[in-house]
């Protein structure tokens, strides 16, 4: 199973914002949407940087309630560490178990392509494991 299968099975959709927009309404737009993590583009709509919960966390506790006001660019992660659309979940869940993070956007020839969350990847794991079960339980009763 590779990151390419689970962007044609979720969709290619990706939330986007602009560097100058401010936490406050970066943190509206997280809730409204139900997402955990935006893309933050750069003035030839190129990604910059990625805004999720933990750069919100880390805003305010780094800057109390005037981090509200700050536009994300200043608060965002950078450079993006992102996968291929190729890669398989696996390498996907260990290149985001080691840098720590929850959020993987996904990029093709320079270009974005998708994003992932660990609970996609999570989600595909499981469903995997449920059919290899299923597969060894026929098995089993076949042997029977």
């Amino acid at each position: 199973m590779t990151i390419q299968d689970i962007l044609h099975r979720k969709g290619r959709q990706v939330v986007t914002s602009r560097p100058t927009e401010t936490l406050l309404a970066t943190i509206r737009m997280l809730t409204e949407k139900r997402i955990g993590a935006v893309i933050v583009e750069d003035d030839h709509l190129r990604p910059a940087g990625i805004f999720t919960e933990r750069d919100f966390a880390k805003a305010v506790a780094a800057h109390g309630e005037s981090a509200l006001g700050m536009p994300i660019g200043r608060l965002m992660s950078a450079p993006i560490i992102s996968c291929r659309p190729s890669d398989s979940v696996e390498s996907a869940m260990a290149l985001m178990t080691r840098a720590k993070i929850r959020h993987l956007p996904v990029m093709g020839d320079g270009e974005l392509l998708g994003i992932v969350s660990i609970g996609d990847l999570v989600r595909q794991r499981l469903s995997d494991k449920e059919l290899e079960a299923g597969v060894l339980l026929d098995l089993s009763r076949m042997r029977a």
